[in-house]
């Protein structure tokens, strides 16, 4: 969608209101500007409905499953109630489990857990690591990073050709990539699985926030995803999906809330009946507004209507990739192509700047928040950049002094909250920066750039 076709899309929705609207931020320069936070893709800022529903709550939070009172028994209810409409807002089935976690990282970790025996996993090594990493006391294979769409499926009934079809597998695919934004093709990635007797879990930390995501659709097992990518970053996560794993596997965590009956042995020991239902895998008091910030979320993202969510998106997207490509001297990162379809997140590197001086030169002399590094994507941002590994800083971002070779990209990401200014200033910056060079002076502190004083 070009600029001037999608102009009309964008009227359909104006930004969703956030926290952090109206912070201003010094500039190294001199005043002080409104802060473009164009790190969504990291962690995206709380819908203002979100926050006001919060608020709202907090003076009657109460603990939950544990109390006669009256306000535990509105706060059990409330988690409750907040675990029916994410499964609503997932399109899960009548018989899945949803289990609320910290993340999509706990989310995955807890599937891990509760492989079967013997289980085998295929794992694409472009996965950010949340997603690449929990299957290692698991029979996993590690695929190559596909060309294309179509390469991706070709790439997994490959893989899946040779195995015993009646023994446990499992794929694990992301929705939307963390470093390019591509949309990866899931439903198809889906049927190969199944056709092979494997199953499939979904990583939709970067796709729920910008697409509708629907378990039934994409006829995915289980899907994960992060409050805070889904504007509630108070904590929480969600692993939905089939239950028969779940329910055979030992308790992610063993304490209250997990068992139904404890009893003393005679031999001094304790027999432990767990739960069944999804408080089997919340062991502990469970962060309740966590949970209900991502319900608060869901319905908003959904009463906002995601077909004009995901239009006024598309413009902005092509907004950033015209003007990038207005400027010789960037490169964008694509596995798939130009012409994939994407969500709001883009990573790039410009030609004889450090990625690591160019993000803070955006941050001090502009106000724009990007991020720069490797994104906890490291095989996939190698394949990309024809890189080896470096020593690493912070989530792998290498160590640079300005000047020097880039090892690592930056990405600009935005979403539902982002106005038309952050993006355009994002634009005009780059320009700027490329064409006449950073107005400061910059030092390496720790692995980073950072403005001298």
């Amino acid at each position: 969608m070009s600029v001037s076709t999608a102009a009309a899309a964008r009227t359909v929705c104006a930004p969703l209101p956030v926290l952090g609207s109206d912070v201003t931020v010094p500039l190294v320069t001199g005043g002080e500007v409104a802060y473009a936070a164009l790190d969504y893709a990291a962690s995206a800022p709380a819908l203002q409905r979100v926050w006001d529903d919060v608020a709202a709550y907090a003076p009657y939070y109460g603990s939950v499953h544990r109390g006669a009172g009256y306000l535990s028994q509105l706060s059990t209810d409330l988690f409750e109630n907040a675990r029916r409409t994410v499964a609503e807002f997932l399109d899960c089935r009548s018989d899945d489990q949803l289990v609320f976690t910290r993340s999509t990282t706990d989310s995955l970790n807890l599937l891990a857990r509760a492989l079967p025996a013997d289980c085998e996993v295929f794992v694409f090594e472009t996965e950010h690591h949340a997603s690449l990493l929990p299957w290692q006391d698991a029979r996993v294979t590690y695929l190559d990073a596909p060309r294309t769409p179509r390469q991706a499926v070709e790439t997994l009934e490959r893989a899946l050709a040779g195995r015993d079809p009646h023994g446990p597998a499992l794929v694990c695919v992301t929705g939307a990539s963390n470093v390019t934004g591509e949309l990866w093709p899931v439903r198809e990635l889906a049927a190969a699985a199944h056709a092979h007797g494997a199953r499939i879990v979904l990583d939709a930390a970067q796709l729920a926030p910008h697409h509708p995501v629907s378990v039934r659709d994409l006829d995915v097992d289980w899907v994960a995803f992060s409050g805070h990518k889904l504007y509630a970053p108070f904590g929480s996560g969600v692993l939905a999906g089939r239950a028969d794993w779940l329910v055979a596997a030992d308790p992610y965590l063993a304490g209250g809330g997990a068992s139904r009956k404890v009893t003393r042995r005679e031999d001094g020991g304790v027999d432990v009946e767990w739960h069944e239902s999804a408080a089997r895998h919340e062991a502990g008091s469970p962060n309740v507004i966590g949970a209900y910030s991502i319900a608060s979320a869901c319905k908003a993202l959904a009463e906002a209507g995601f077909d004009r969510l995901v239009a006024r998106e598309e413009y902005l997207i092509a907004k950033v990739r015209e003007g990038l490509a207005g400027v010789p001297q960037v490169k964008v990162l694509s596995l798939f192509g130009d012409d994939a379809p994407r969500v709001g997140v883009i990573s790039f590197v410009v030609e004889g700047w450090n990625s690591s001086h160019f993000a803070a030169a955006l941050s001090a002399e502009y106000g724009i928040g990007v991020r720069d590094g490797l994104f906890c994507a490291h095989p996939l941002v190698r394949t990309l950049l024809g890189s080896e590994p470096q020593s690493q800083g912070e989530c792998g971002a290498p160590e640079a002094a300005p000047g020097e070779k880039s090892l690592n990209a930056i990405r600009v990401s935005f979403g539902a909250g982002t106005p038309d200014e952050h993006v355009d200033r994002f634009v005009n910056a780059v320009r700027e920066l490329v064409s006449d060079g950073a107005r400061w002076q910059y030092r390496t502190e720790d692995g980073r750039c950072v403005p001298a004083v």
